[in-house]
């Protein structure tokens, strides 16, 4: 994997502020997310299209929604390794004066693509730094398994509500984390700083001609109108063949016919289960839909092949019957698959229809710097345990006993002091978190922990990142949540990702930048 230690730079957060000591080793690791401005128009036009379409097809990401862990008490573990330090917010919310709890502005949520392509979301905020560019979250929000490898299509969306993006859509450059969660997946390191680039919405749409389409830098695609023959006729030979019209020959989906039907048709086959084809009439000389056809059995396979297949069975995408060979002692020593067909007839031939081109770009909008439009909250290391704090997030995951109260739509809020001990984890690879009583679920993974929180202008510094839940009554419901302790290494992670240059996405133009 490869590391990028971005150098210190004597710049708005001075190095000597956020420096560990001297003998401490090196402590961060730092991975690409999508460093090049079309790759990140990429990641965020997928999210984007069909307005917002695979935003609100996303689902919660936690380690496990079902297997909560317990704690056990590690005495004084988690003191602090250094001189307490922090660095202070900046808003662009006004202040206001409530009696209810205020929900800040930096909050959302952080899409991405997991490792097994489904759609997924945590919780996240928007915090100050030196290019008003990062955002905190938890580790395993944007390290696969908690290591080895990031998510792809990783976004930051401020103020999410409902597949909407108030302030724009921000997407992941650079993912800095411990180096223990990076390298030994200890989550005693499970948080992360995403450095991102500047935000861009997708604000408009334009139909344009082929020649401007062709020279344009951004997002471009084509829509087809279907017309009628004569209309067709009539513009090609106006246009000629570079014009906005054109025509294709196009397979239709194969339209079933008895075996009567007097036009142009093909005997095929279709695949059915074994009983099914038993069940079917036998293969007669009218050929008539629906008799057997064929069937090929006992053809062998490998173990991990009938492994796969098994598999496929169980969730109905296999028809074909499996069976194995055993030897004397019960061994299975070969594998074999069958599949049986029923007859179909099916019209022959193509048919041409006739389309009109639209060619339309997508008018993308510069929202700018992610902590200039929604502002940043502080950043807070070795503060003692038992701060009050306010902790936010989009819980959705159903507690383990099933009842799920959560939606995951708004952000929820718990608020407290942290435990005066700091606690084990008996599931995971923990030796020291910090704890608060909450109920929040899954979802709410990332969510900020915000010490010294002012309920007026909406900031506080973030002191901790929710990263695990826990039934400790063992009644079936969460009644806390942990975090990573905001220690010296916390400090040297974000000192690094605090210098992490990012970039424009889209021109005044609204063009793609390269």
């Amino acid at each position: 994997m490869k590391r990028l230690l971005v150098p210190l730079a004597a710049a708005c957060l001075s190095a000597a502020a956020l420096a560990v000591p001297a003998t401490a080793a090196p402590s961060w690791a730092t991975d690409n997310l999508l460093p090049k401005p079309a790759d990140a128009y990429g990641a965020a036009d997928f999210w984007l299209d069909s307005n917002g379409a695979a935003l609100r097809k996303a689902t919660q990401y936690n380690l496990d929604a079902k297997n909560v862990s317990k704690l056990v008490s590690a005495g004084s573990n988690g003191a602090p390794d250094g001189k307490p330090g922090m660095t202070g917010p900046t808003t662009t919310a006004k202040a206001t004066v409530s009696k209810n709890v205020n929900l800040p502005k930096t909050i959302g949520k952080v899409f991405f693509l997991d490792k097994s392509g489904n759609y997924r979301w945590c919780s996240a905020t928007s915090i100050q730094s030196r290019n008003r560019n990062l955002v905190a979250t938890a580790g395993h929000c944007v390290f696969a398994n908690g290591k080895d490898d990031v998510y792809d299509k990783w976004i930051f969306v401020p103020g999410y509500y409902q597949g909407k993006a108030p302030w724009g859509v921000y997407v992941g450059a650079y993912a800095f984390t411990a180096y223990d969660l990076d390298t030994y997946d200890d989550y005693d390191g499970d948080f992360a700083f995403v450095a991102v680039h500047n935000g861009f919405t997708l604000a408009a749409r334009k139909e344009v001609t082929r020649s401007e389409f062709v020279k344009w830098g951004g997002d471009k695609w084509v829509e087809h109108e279907e017309i009628k023959k004569d209309e067709f006729d009539l513009n090609f030979a106006k246009y000629g063949p570079l014009g906005p019209y054109w025509s294709k020959d196009f397979d239709l989906t194969p339209e079933k016919v008895g075996h009567d039907y007097p036009g142009a048709k093909t005997l095929t086959k279709v695949e059915v289960s074994k009983a099914t084809y038993e069940a079917a009439p036998k293969d007669t000389a009218s050929r008539v839909n629906g008799e057997q056809y064929e069937k090929v059995e006992r053809t062998p396979i490998s173990l991990e092949t009938y492994k796969k297949l098994v598999a496929e069975k169980s969730d109905g995408k296999f028809l074909g019957w499996l069976e194995v060979d055993k030897d004397k002692n019960g061994n299975e020593i070969a594998w074999y698959e069958s599949h049986y067909y029923l007859k179909q007839w099916v019209k022959t031939g193509k048919t041409i229809r006739y389309f009109r081109d639209h060619y339309i770009l997508g008018i993308a909008k510069d929202m700018g710097r992610l902590g200039d439009v929604v502002g940043g909250q502080g950043v807070a290391w070795n503060q003692p345990l038992g701060q009050q704090v306010t902790v936010f997030g989009y819980p959705s995951a159903p507690h383990p006993d099933g009842d799920r109260p959560f939606s995951g739509v708004t952000p929820k809020w718990c608020s407290g002091k942290t435990a005066t001990k700091s606690y084990q984890v008996n599931t995971f690879k923990v030796e020291t978190h910090q704890l608060l009583k909450c109920s929040m679920t899954g979802g709410a993974d990332g969510g900020p922990w915000l010490m010294k929180y002012d309920n007026n202008k909406r900031t506080g510094y973030v002191n901790g990142v929710t990263s695990l839940f826990h039934d400790n009554d063992g009644n079936g419901r969460v009644d806390y949540v942990s975090s990573a302790i905001f220690d010296g290494e916390v400090a040297d992670v974000y000192n690094k990702a605090n210098y992490a240059e990012t970039k424009k996405i889209v021109g005044p133009n609204g063009e793609l930048l390269q």
